[in-house]
């Protein structure tokens, strides 16, 4: 389990509101960890000067083991790394065996044990505000592991993927925000409905002209890359080819000729099942399955990678058997985005996880992040919900749309698998 950090300020006496009346619990105390509200049955409280929280709800949204021994009263937590004891009305807890004096001892309210936050959240490190303004605490866990995938793709001068990502313009490279990310999704293929292969796509994806030196950079830094053949069924292509055992056959004999210069494959095929019911969709999700599946021999046979770039289970698009493409693909990316609101609102994302995780574990699954969408406040967010879910990572569409507060927000959250 990942360890985490914490800093605590919490200006009480200037909160604006007496503190009997917080004791009483006349005003709810708002806990946030990594920018997502923590649900509590019973609400947190102030006493004596100091922030009271519930332990289990508190320790579980902070990804910690909690226990709770009735004969002694007593709660404990770990990490892995550092553990916590406390027992209910003493004044001592305990942090990997050494005591610590407290301002305020556990106690029971309503059923719950509540424990004061400052000392807990210390003891795993993490880093916790107090927003007086707005009497709302906000946890911020140290960084952890993920994988972090961005989609490289052609843009203009001023949204170059190139220059996004190595700090220079096109051909000039430096280290630049290759730190905080493992892999590059090459947007650079298409194919048309009898199974061609294409550079080109009428969308606009395509392969560079300099791609050979996208490539060669990308190996000088340590980053792996996939081949993302893009597909939409705007105007039929995606449909007509799935229909098509000839095209699928040939394009998946394509895509396997192109994929030896990649450590993996990535398929990007939307648009899939919108409007269609009942037996037409049914047929749309098996063709594709159908698809994947064949793909899916002849990549484990080469040895790479298979990560599918899905539509989020609550979108207009229903075309994709999430749990049988779990089993077949290495990873799935969730492209929970295109609410109609910017940011991308929360509660959407957290409920497209959430389905997914229905079919697919999590260690399979990638959050999706469009960064037009989202700020540097709100793309800590969306790392939240992966974190709280304990997803593989995240992939952001799209590098060159990532400002440079946006990557400064990643590093104080994020450190990339590699």
């Amino acid at each position: 389990m990942k360890r985490l950090t914490v800093v605590l300020v919490i200006l009480l006496l200037t909160a604006g509101l007496s503190r009997p009346a917080l004791a009483q619990g006349q005003q709810e105390i708002p806990v946030f960890v990594d920018g997502l509200r923590v649900d509590f049955d019973v609400q947190p409280i102030i006493q004596n000067g100091r922030v009271l929280v519930p332990f289990r709800a508190t320790g579980e949204a902070l990804k910690v083991e909690v226990a709770w021994d009735g004969t002694t009263r007593t709660v404990s937590a770990t990490d892995g790394k550092n553990s916590v004891r406390l027992q209910i009305g003493s004044s001592t807890a305990y942090r990997n065996g050494t005591p610590i004096p407290l301002d305020v001892p556990p106690q029971i309210l309503n059923g719950r044990t509540l424990i004061p936050l400052r000392f807990f959240s210390e003891a795993f490190g993490c880093r916790v505000d107090w927003d007086g303004a707005l009497m709302e605490v906000r946890i911020t866990s140290p960084p952890a592991g993920m994988t972090v995938i961005g989609f490289y793709a052609l843009g203009d001068g001023r949204t170059s993927s190139w220059t996004n990502l190595f700090g220079r313009p096109y051909p000039e490279h430096t280290a630049g925000n290759t730190d905080i990310v493992d892999e590059l999704a090459l947007g650079w293929y298409s194919l048309d409905k009898d199974g061609n292969l294409l550079t080109k796509s009428r969308t606009g994806w395509q392969r560079p002209d300099g791609w050979v030196k996208v490539l060669e950079a990308a190996r000088e830094y340590n980053l792996k890359t996939g081949m993302v053949v893009h597909v939409t069924d705007g105007d039929g292509t995606l449909s007509s080819l799935l229909a098509d055992e000839v095209a699928m056959n040939r394009a998946v004999n394509d895509i396997m000729a192109e994929a030896v210069l990649y450590q993996g494959i990535n398929l990007d095929f939307e648009g899939l099942g919108y409007q269609d019911t009942g037996e037409e969709l049914q047929a749309v999700r098996d063709g594709f399955t159908r698809f994947v599946g064949n793909l899916a021999g002849r990549i484990k046979a080469a040895d790479l990678d298979l990560t599918l770039t899905l539509h989020a289970p609550n979108s207009a698009y229903k075309g994709y058997d999430y749990k049988a493409l779990g089993g077949l693909a290495d990873r799935i990316i969730v492209m929970a985005y295109d609410y109609g609101t910017i940011p991308e609102p929360v509660n959407l994302v957290r409920e497209a996880v959430e389905m997914a995780l229905l079919s697919v574990p999590p260690e399979k699954l990638v959050l999706g992040i469009s960064a037009p969408a989202e700020t540097a406040a709100s793309i800590l967010t969306k790392v939240g919900i992966a974190r709280r879910y304990g997803l593989d990572g995240i992939a952001i569409w799209r590098l060159g749309l990532v400002t440079g507060e946006m990557w400064d927000a990643l590093r104080s959250t994020v450190i990339p698998r590699r």
